[in-house]
């Protein structure tokens, strides 16, 4: 048995566990690879509704279109994620990771499952979308993939669990876990919730698929499927923002302006934020309607709530920081001088921003059960949910890994100047690409139709003009977007492959716990009207008024059908 070693990075100071290193490696890595293949997907998706090029076929745009959502969705992210998770409890809390042979299994199970799920739709007969509602059904390796994936995730989390239990036990650590490592427990407890959902309703769709049962009923599957599809976004958000106070501190040495506000945000999202899933099935006739006001309105405010509190909090601390360091010439001196061609801090910020002025405002525009009317089913859903899961979960992860680069896979990083634009041209791509798909999707363009156009039906539809130019415009972003990827698993993979060796750092048999450090002061004594963070506070108004602008705006859209009752 290899006896277990930590390692102190003589770059950022933090220790990595020998075994937890190397699965964070493997972790990392295989989500990368995902990432490839869900990234080279998407050439075909984008290409395909650009309604010049229109290049697939009907069955073959399904069938990538199923492995692209699944491949990037589920499995480049919760790859990263688990490398995240263990990264957050061994890492930050300087401790052995628990149960290493398991979560080597864990890993194993993952693989598996992702390897068989893709083979499954690759082989042309599982083409049932990434949400695979019943009674379509796909082949029975595609559902027990994705079991085989979840069970081990679900390990997974179990063993995050169980290292913050001996770090515990070990004091490790004083007081507290750290504030990033709290977001991650917020991450893993809804990933607990949300992998058991998938469970719960794909075990008996698996069974039906053997013919062992007669029938799913389709109203208990779409609800439940949500809990875990949707859900899966709720995982993203509480790892997003755990990185992006990460991020702060890295970049900034930032502190929370308030650890305690910080932690209740986190705690909401606990409480409700699952219950955004409900305004997927708020066109379904089979739910009470007195279900998705209240899932979707009273109580995913305090979801919302919580975002928002990050969306203050974060950039305040950067500002707080920034102003400390002599950055105090009016409201954004701070911002204009942030480190904007570093990488990790300039991917951050597009994220932040990108996730919450397109991402949030999007989606409880959405959530507004009169609203999603107007829009459920076009294909504003998949520029809302790239708003989300790109913008703000995939970002997120690419500017974390230009920090990783040097000190976890102990490489110095290729082509920095690439680096510094790849963020801009990834980043700023997608939010042209969300803002386009959600201008397509406002004129009625179908979400999941091959063939907006409808060539050969009896009853087709002619589309203004603006929407085969907004679906081109789609095309012409999603190519730049690819581009950026593209530039992104170059860098990481070739720094991995080519860069430079960097010291490993002191090497030693035992960890060093965590030192207690003094209580620090937020300052007050800058800022008009007595606020810490005015420019901050600025850019909340902005987002306040342009939220307010936008909700209006389609309660306008849709009073232009009233007159159709």
């Amino acid at each position: 048995m290899t006896p277990t070693t930590y390692r102190t990075c003589p770059r950022s100071g933090l220790q990595f566990e020998s075994q937890a290193e190397k699965l964070m490696i493997v972790n990392a890595v295989t989500a990368v690879v995902a990432l490839l293949v869900g990234g080279i997907l998407a050439i075909g998706v984008v290409l395909t509704r650009w309604p010049t090029i229109h290049w697939l076929a009907a069955d073959t745009f399904y069938m990538v279109l199923t492995a692209h959502g699944i491949d990037m969705l589920i499995f480049w992210i919760i790859f990263f994620e688990i490398a995240v998770l263990y990264f957050c409890a061994s890492t930050l809390l300087r401790c052995r990771i628990a149960t290493p042979k398991l979560a080597w299994v864990a890993y194993a199970l993952m693989l598996i499952g992702a390897v068989m799920n893709n083979v499954a739709v690759f082989q042309g007969n599982s083409s049932v979308m990434m949400t695979s509602y019943v009674p379509m059904m796909a082949e029975p390796a595609f559902y027990l993939g994705l079991i085989l994936f979840a069970v081990g995730a679900l390990i997974a989390c179990f063993i995050f669990f169980g290292t913050l239990v001996i770090a515990k036990r070990d004091k490790t650590y004083q007081g507290s876990v750290p504030l990033v490592t709290f977001g991650a427990v917020v991450a893993a407890i809804i990933a607990v919730f949300t992998i058991t959902s998938g469970a719960i309703i794909l075990i008996p769709t698996f069974l039906m698929s053997l013919g062992v049962i007669q029938s799913v009923d389709p109203l208990i599957y779409r609800t439940i499927w949500w809990a875990f599809g949707h859900s899966s976004q709720q995982i993203n958000v509480a790892a997003h923002i755990s990185i992006w106070y990460a991020v702060a501190a890295i970049a900034f040495g930032a502190k929370p302006m308030s650890e305690r506000v910080s932690r209740s945000a986190f705690l909401l999202y606990i409480l409700f934020l699952q219950l955004a899933s409900a305004h997927h099935l708020l066109a379904d006739p089979g739910v009470s309607t007195a279900w998705k006001v209240v899932n979707t309105s009273y109580f995913m405010y305090f979801a919302v709530l919580a975002s928002m509190i990050h969306g203050l909090t974060i950039p305040g601390a950067i500002e707080v920081a920034q102003r400390a360091k002599g950055f105090n010439n009016g409201l954004f001196e701070w911002l204009r001088k942030a480190p904007w061609g570093n990488p990790v801090f300039s991917g951050m910020f597009i994220s932040l921003i990108g996730f919450g002025f397109l991402g949030g405002i999007s989606g409880v525009m959405m959530g507004t059960e009169q609203l999603n009317m107007i829009i459920h089913n076009t294909i504003y859903v998949p520029g809302h949910f790239h708003a989300t899961v790109v913008v703000g979960t995939t970002l997120s992860f690419m500017a974390l890994t230009y920090f990783l680069i040097p000190v976890l896979f102990r490489r110095e990083m290729i082509n920095p100047g690439l680096a510094k634009l790849q963020p801009y041209l990834f980043g700023l791509s997608m939010y042209f690409f969300c803002l386009v798909m959600m201008g397509a999707g406002t004129l009625g363009v179908s979400r999941r139709h091959w063939d907006m156009a409808f060539n050969g039906s009896a009853m087709a539809y002619e589309w203004p003009g603006a929407a085969y130019l907004l679906m081109g415009l789609v095309g012409v972003a999603g190519i730049a977007a690819i581009v950026g990827g593209a530039l992104y698993i170059y860098i990481t993979v070739g720094s991995i492959l080519w860069g430079r060796k960097l010291d490993t750092g002191a090497v030693s048999a035992k960890f060093t716990p965590i030192p207690p450090t003094a209580p620090t002061l937020v300052a007050q004594s800058y800022g008009s009207a007595g606020f810490a963070a005015p420019g901050t506070f600025v850019l909340a108004m902005v987002f306040l008024v342009s939220f307010v602008l936008y909700y209006f705006i389609n309660w306008k859209y849709l009073s232009q059908v009233w007159g159709l009752s």
